[in-house]
């Protein structure tokens, strides 16, 4: 196997709303959810799905997911929120789930699960959902992407390993986002702690402000897996209070930078059974432009 049939290159949604009123990927006449996976599909042959971290998807979606892409292709997963600490609308949850959510905190516009029992329960929903996916080979990894305020500490190495057993055998990716992981104190540690417990870690690019609000970009491998997860490097929105999510990805790599890519890709090619590299500066088209010129290079 060659470096370059060892790295697959996608993006981090096929669906974004700012891509598809770009027009810039799909041809007219794709109009459909169906038209638009195939299509997808038929230019790339792995997907970061984005919309599970904010609901647990129902079981026939992702049966439709696995219908509608060819076999070899692959679904990697963004954890449902409540799972990696972050906030959500407890309406997303599905009935049986919401009513373990205290009565109080079921009609907030947003809630933090900490309670160990509605966690295990909308994990366990959340694995089988991912089933049709499991059984016809497409499932990739489950990427935890950890909030900003969720730094290196003991407590936290902890919390990691709770999530890798609430996923039973699913493989887990974990991308950190609060700098002091990759600290120059702590990443030797880090990188061992994560390949000791068989996680893959990914190697995220973002802009970079001088101080651990971000993490620097840090290509390293942990299992038999590589992941880079690359979101772009616009410096003006990134922190910007208020700003739209999608702000925050509007960033276009030029060929200098996509030629560093192609060299860290086949780099760690060396190093590792697969290598995905997913484009996640999806505003208005940029992540599926940036992933075919790469995927030229490679």
């Amino acid at each position: 196997m060659t470096a370059a049939s060892k790295v697959r290159i996608g993006t981090c949604s096929w669906a974004e709303k700012s891509l598809l009123a770009s027009g810039e990927f799909y041809p007219k006449g794709v109009t459909t959810a169906d038209e638009r996976l195939r299509y997808y599909a038929s230019n790339f042959d792995t997907v970061e799905v984005d919309s599970t971290y904010y609901a647990i998807p129902a079981a026939h979606t992702v049966e439709l997911w696995a219908q509608r892409t060819p076999t070899g292709f692959t679904f990697h997963i963004k954890v449902y929120g409540a799972l990696t600490g972050h906030g959500i609308d407890p309406r997303t949850l599905p009935r049986p789930l919401r009513e373990l959510v205290p009565l109080a905190d079921r009609y907030r516009h947003s809630i933090r699960i900490t309670d160990p029992a509605p966690l295990h329960a909308i994990a366990a929903a959340f694995t089988a959902s991912l089933k049709p996916l499991r059984d016809s080979g497409k499932l990739g990894l489950l990427v935890f992407q950890y909030p900003p305020w969720f730094w290196y500490k003991a407590a936290n190495l902890e919390q990691i390993l709770t999530c890798q057993e609430l996923m039973g055998e699913l493989p887990l990716a974990v991308e950190f986002r609060h700098g002091s992981w990759l600290s120059e104190q702590h990443c030797r540690q880090v990188l061992a702690f994560l390949r000791q417990h068989r996680i893959c870690y990914v190697t995220a690019d973002e802009p970079q402000y001088g101080t651990q609000a971000t993490i620097p970009f840090l290509p390293a491998v942990t299992t038999d897996t590589a992941y880079l997860r690359l979101h772009g490097r616009n410096t003006e929105n990134w922190l910007k209070k208020g700003a739209e999510s999608s702000a925050r990805y509007d960033y276009l790599y030029n060929g200098e930078e996509l030629n560093s890519f192609a060299m860290v890709a086949r780099e760690l090619s060396a190093r590792a059974r697969l290598v995905y590299v997913m484009f996640n500066n999806c505003r208005a088209g940029h992540a599926v432009k940036n992933a075919l010129e790469l995927a030229r290079l490679v």
